[in-house]
């Protein structure tokens, strides 16, 4: 992930997915298993979506835009890349002390298939999906794969899954923020020689 500081906002880039890579093992009822999405399944799911949200942390309470306005969502040959223009001042202030640690996505399987790993594990294969979000997560979740929640929805259960990883995280600061902080420092140590003298 990279974030980009900049003086009202912050532009976070990165990489939700990468396609046919497994996931770190992942609990089920049924034992450990790894996952892969298919490369295709992102395209398709954003071709069916008229609108993704960009969330905090998965909080609903917490949207920070959709692809609608301030986020760019595509497929490419790695996998689901994401640009974010973040306007929330707590976003802003989690970045500028490097709180923010990744991505993350949550969805509704729609079509999957099984198989194995060479170490005889249970890999799920995601072929189709419904993309309910995508996050941005800060220092406050746990940096490995989100397991599954239960959600009710027209009196059925829906398998709403959400998965994210600890992410290498790039704070860049534009010139304007590093002209800033160069003339706050000289002032301090202007400051701290007028108390020597």
């Amino acid at each position: 992930m990279q974030v980009e500081i900049r003086s009202d906002h912050v532009v976070v880039r990165g990489y939700v997915n990468a396609c046919e890579r497994d996931s770190r093992e992942l609990p089920s009822p049924k034992g450990k298993f790894v996952e892969q999405v298919r490369s295709g399944v992102w395209q398709r799911a954003l071709e069916r979506t008229s609108d993704v949200p960009v969330l905090l942390n998965h909080d609903w309470s917490r949207k920070l835009g959709s692809t609608k306005d301030n986020l760019k969502l595509k497929e490419d040959n790695i996998g689901l890349y994401a640009e974010a223009r973040i306007y929330d001042s707590d976003v802003i202030e989690k970045a500028k002390n490097n709180k923010l640690v990744g991505w993350s996505f949550s969805f509704i399987p729609q079509k999957q298939s099984w198989g194995k790993t060479d170490t005889d594990v249970e890999r799920r294969y995601l072929e189709d999906i419904i993309l309910r979000e995508v996050s941005i997560l800060d220092n406050t979740r746990t940096p490995a794969y989100y397991g599954t929640s239960i959600e009710a929805r027209d009196n059925e259960e829906v398998c709403i899954e959400q998965r994210f990883i600890q992410d290498q995280v790039e704070v860049i600061l534009l010139e304007e923020e590093k002209r800033e902080n160069d003339i706050n420092l000289k002032l301090k140590l202007m400051e701290l020689e007028l108390q020597i003298m």
